[in-house]
């Protein structure tokens, strides 16, 4: 499972639906959740992914604290 967070948004799609493998990098992962997104990847360019220890992907923005 991949879960995107953007924009407010959040939402729920399978590896399969956007052609994610585990062993993809974060930049590859980051431009096939922009393709499904419909967005620039320049637009994910803040954003990181979680990986958990089940195998989902959390895609969110980066945190800042302080």
């Amino acid at each position: 499972m991949v879960h995107i967070r953007f924009e407010g948004r959040s939402l729920d799609v399978t590896e399969n639906q956007i052609g994610v493998t585990p062993n993809m990098n974060d930049t590859a992962i980051k431009e096939r959740v922009a393709r499904h997104l419909d967005v620039g990847g320049d637009r994910l360019n803040f954003y990181v992914i979680d990986r958990r220890p089940s195998g989902d992907l959390i895609v969110r923005p980066e945190a800042v604290y302080g």
